[in-house]
This record gives structure tokens, C-alpha cells and sequence, in this order.
């Protein structure tokens, strides 16, 4: 019986990950909602049948769900800015904001 129940929610989580693709276009939502859920199918497996099998397939699924969310966490090189902000590292208008009287302005 739970390996049915794993068959089905690993089926389910085919579903889930190519609905949540489709809908919002956010692919590493989706791919990290698929991986979750074919973790919990994994583990669901292995509660069923604890076996050396059982287990290798959770752990190879577990360290590709690691692997990807940290491929997915990663920003791109080319991607934000090429440079720093300007006022990024030396911000000279942050003394006179502290220093402003009322009345003053700054100029």
C-alpha cells in the first residue's frame, strides 16, 4: 500500500511541477515544488520497504535535490549590474543628511 502511495505522489509531483511551469513561468519554483514532493515520494518508498534499494534511491534523489537547489541559487555572471552603484561605496551625501539643520536646505 505505501508503495502505491509513492507511485502516486511521485506522479503527482510530475503534475504539480509542469502545472506550476506552465502557469508562472517561474522554473525554479517549479522544479523545486517536483523536487520536494519527489523527496517526500523517495522517502515514502523507503518506508515501505526498508531496504539497501529503499535507501540508495532516497539518498540519490536528496543529494540531486541539494545539487540543483544550489545550481538554482546562483546567480548568473552576466546577469545584474557590470559595475557598482555610484554611491556604493563612498556615499558623500549621507554626512550632510545627518548634518542638516531645519530650515537648511542642502544644496
Amino acid at each position: 500500500m505505501i508503495g502505491t502511495l509513492a507511485t502516486v505522489v511521485t506522479a503527482l509531483a510530475l503534475v504539480v511541477g509542469v502545472v506550476i511551469a506552465l502557469t508562472t513561468v517561474a522554473l525554479r519554483t517549479a522544479v523545486r515544488v517536483l523536487l520536494d514532493l519527489l523527496t517526500a515520494a523517495g522517502l515514502l518508498r523507503l518506508a515501505g520497504d526498508p531496504g539497501w534499494n529503499g535507501l540508495a534511491g532516497a539518498a540519490a534523489i536528496i543529494a540531486l535535490r541539494q545539487l540543483l537547489g544550489a545550481a538554482l541559487n546562483t546567480r548568473p555572471p552576466w546577469s545584474g549590474r557590470q559595475s557598482p552603484a555610484r554611491c556604493a561605496v563612498d556615499d558623500q551625501h549621507l554626512p550632510l543628511a545627518l548634518e542638516a539643520k531645519p530650515g537648511k536646505t542642502g544644496g
